[in-house]
């Protein structure tokens, strides 16, 4: 039985809220970069039935990163519904028993065996012992407990991701019997995202106890399932694709669904372990242009939960622009990466995205038309690069994701009186 996560006063539930959102969000790109890395077709040496079997599996893996999206955008619900700001930023991956229990590794790894395994790791139900994937051995040791008294919030143990929200609903309990709701829920409504927004019909708006409560309940049963039914969640659906997997490659050692992928780290973050630098020059500019389309997502929904005076629908404006970027940019891109070289000094591997994150607090301002400028601007950065790639020798459907790009901004600049006139960078 785990000791409780001690949450006392709003900036302790504030913080282990905002040490949920990095959670969701880094095995959110571990999904996908999964995802991206999957084979597509028969002339990649499989048969008609292992293509089958991946596609339905790309389809899994695809809808559960979807969720865990879903999820990031719930639990910055419940930050705007206590007053504060979002959290969608996160540390580079990978990082390894520094910002999370020792236990909590995160890593882009291609699909697989070990993918699968360290997936059911992170998703495993509350009472499921296992072992994490090879290669994600615990570093460091446990944080101590927090004594009731401290005033300042740091890590705390935990085991599971569910138990971590179940650690957050019992702190939304307390702070309504020390404060009551009125004091407790103080944010803007129109801050949360919503259905309407987001065109998700469980991305509920956290405006009391009951909808905080409810929020959280929605995380955990489509994580690891209800109390011992958890055969439709996370961790019921990656345990069906990991035995299907393991059929296939019994019948077939040889067997291969995935490009054989590392993250295409163009130079080394300063916030990770060392790793492979990609030094092929054109696969180089696809995943910078992958990582820059990412980084106007996140500047896109950071926007959209801590906005200035936005009107509806600049606000819808920008919920489709980030649901685009996530569709029309980085798939494609993501895709594109996961079948080009690494470079010579790795003739056997191929590169996929990495997820690189440059801006750790961001770097708009309150006031609306500043803001816009800044993310129209970016995004014709973005596709003014793509196009000088084309012209160097990058794979045709990049010039599709450009057109997407000046489409996206587009749409920003029709909201906000001005931005149509300025130059193209």
């Amino acid at each position: 039985m785990e000791s409780p996560i001690v949450i006392e006063h709003r900036d302790a539930l504030v913080y282990t809220l905002n040490q949920a959102a990095e959670l969701e969000h880094g095995i959110m790109c571990q999904y996908l970069f999964a995802a991206f890395s999957m084979k597509t077709g028969e002339d990649e040496g499989l048969t008609s039935r292992e293509l089958t079997a991946i596609r339905r599996w790309h389809k899994i893996v695809t809808q559960v990163a979807t969720e865990e999206m879903l999820h990031l955008a719930l639990v910055n619900n419940m930050l705007a519904a206590l007053g504060a700001a979002p959290r969608v930023g996160r540390p580079n991956l990978p990082h390894r028993g520094r910002y999370y229990p020792p236990g909590v590794q995160l890593a882009l790894v291609p699909f697989g065996e070990r993918a699968l395994r360290h997936f059911l790791f992170l998703e495993r139900p509350e009472g499921i012992s296992i072992p994490d994937a090879e290669g994600f051995d615990p570093l460091g040791e446990a944080e101590p407990l927090m004594d009731e008294t401290a005033i300042v919030p740091r890590p705390q143990h935990f085991q599971t991701v569910g138990y971590l929200y179940r650690s957050t609903e019992r702190g939304f309990h307390r702070l309504v019997e020390k404060y009551g709701e009125e004091w407790v829920f103080i944010g803007d409504e129109r801050s949360q995202a919503t259905p309407e927004a987001f065109y998700w019909k469980d991305l509920i708006p956290v405006v009391d106890l009951e909808s905080a409560i409810q929020a959280v309940g929605i995380v955990v049963e489509q994580g690891e399932g209800p109390r011992g039914h958890w055969r439709d969640a996370h961790y019921g659906r990656f345990l069906e694709v990991l035995g299907e997997y393991l059929t296939l490659k019994r019948e077939r050692p040889e067997f291969e669904p995935a490009h054989p992928v590392v993250p295409a780290h163009v130079r080394q973050p300063v916030d990770a372990d060392a790793m492979l630098i990609c030094t092929d020059p054109l696969t180089a500019r696809i995943s910078d242009s992958f990582n820059v389309a990412y980084e106007i997502l996140l500047f896109l929904l950071a926007r959209f939960f801590a906005h200035g005076h936005e009107d509806d629908e600049q606000l819808q404006t920008l919920a489709d622009a980030a649901v685009l970027v996530m569709i029309k940019l980085m798939k494609p891109l993501g895709e594109a990466l996961t079948a080009m070289p690494l470079g010579p000094e790795h003739p056997d591997l191929n590169a996929g995205p990495s997820f690189e994150v440059f801006h750790f607090s961001g770097y708009l301002l309150p006031h609306t038309r500043q803001a816009w400028i800044l993310i129209h601007e970016r995004m014709l950065v973005l596709e003014g690069y793509l196009r000088s790639a084309l012209a160097d020798g990058a794979p045709p459907e990049i010039e599709i994701v450009a057109d997407d790009m000046a489409r996206i901004a587009a749409s920003l600049a029709a909201k906000m009186p001005g931005l149509e006139a300025r130059p193209s960078p």
